[in-house]
C-alpha cells in the first residue's frame, strides 16, 4: 500500500518501496539493529506497540501489548529455547552498549 492509501505497486516499507523514514542507509557501521519481516505472526503488532509507545499512546500500547500476549499465551511463536531469542537478548545489549558509548564521545 502507498502512502497515499492505494493498493498499487510495491507494498510501503519494503526494499522495493522504502518508507520515507527508512533508517537502513544512515545506519553507521558499528550500529546494531532488529529487522521484524512480515512473515512474523507477531510483525504487525509489535511494530504498532512500537508507534503507539512513541506517540505516547500509553492506553493503547497497554491494550496492543495485552493482544499480543493472548496471542502467544497459547502457542509461542517458536520454542522457549530458540537460539533466536539469545540472539535478540544479545543484540539488545548491544543496542544499549552502542548508544552509552556514543554518549561519552
Amino acid at each position: 500500500m502507498s502512502a497515499s492509501g492505494d493498493h498499487s505497486g510495491p507494498p510501503l516499507g519494503s526494499r522495493a518501496n522504502p518508507s520515507k523514514y527508512d533508517c537502513l542507509p544512515d545506519l553507521a557501521e558499528d550500529e546494531p539493529y532488529f529487522v521484524i519481516r512480515a512473515d512474523d505472526p507477531l510483525s504487525d503488532s509489535l511494530v504498532e506497540l512500537h508507534a503507539y509507545i512513541g506517540a505516547g499512546q500509553a492506553g493503547a500500547a497497554h491494550n496492543k501489548l495485552a493482544e499480543i500476549m493472548a496471542l502467544t499465551s497459547v502457542r509461542p511463536p517458536r520454542p522457549s529455547d530458540s537460539p533466536k531469542y539469545r540472539e535478540t537478548f544479545a543484540i539488545s545489549q548491544s543496542m544499549e552498549r552502542w548508544r552509552e558509548g556514543k554518549k561519552s564521545l
